[in-house]
């Protein structure tokens, strides 16, 4: 069960791509300052994005390079060990249609770690922006 609305969000550290720059993303960092808006493969109000995947940094790389151009939100990479982000999210898929993979999902942690939406889409379906921005909006 993946976590829900009221736990507190996993805190991790994962390396990233930001624009050209690879950089360290640290959930802690956060705390205190600013909500995050976690997606797992909107510009909000108030809060970081950081877009969560189990592929390498090369492979954010090249797939912003060759398929959706420049991305300003940090990328991370849940590479090594493999999905241990996405399993302290508990939504590692584990069958079909690609076992090891994450779901498609998308949280808000407000400034005290607290998860305050949580969310999992069909694979195939983009996280509704307008959900997490009336999310983003009930912080404030």
């Amino acid at each position: 069960m993946a976590l829900k609305a009221g736990d507190h969000a996993a805190e991790f550290e994962l390396p990233a791509v930001a624009g050209e720059t690879q950089i360290t993303v640290r959930s802690r960092d956060y705390l205190d300052k600013q909500n995050l808006v976690v997606t797992f493969h909107p510009a909000a109000l108030n809060a970081q994005v950081l877009d969560i995947s189990v592929d390498s940094i090369v492979s954010h790389i090249a797939w912003r390079q060759r398929e959706v151009g420049p991305v300003k939100i940090p990328l991370c990479s849940d590479f090594y060990p493999h999905g241990e982000v996405t399993q302290k999210f508990d939504i590692l898929r584990e069958g079909a249609p690609v076992a090891g993979i994450s779901e498609r999902a998308a949280f808000i942690v407000d400034k005290t770690g607290k998860i305050v939406f949580a969310r999992i889409y069909p694979i195939d379906q983009l996280p509704n922006v307008e959900e997490l921005l009336q999310a983003l909006q009930e912080l404030r």
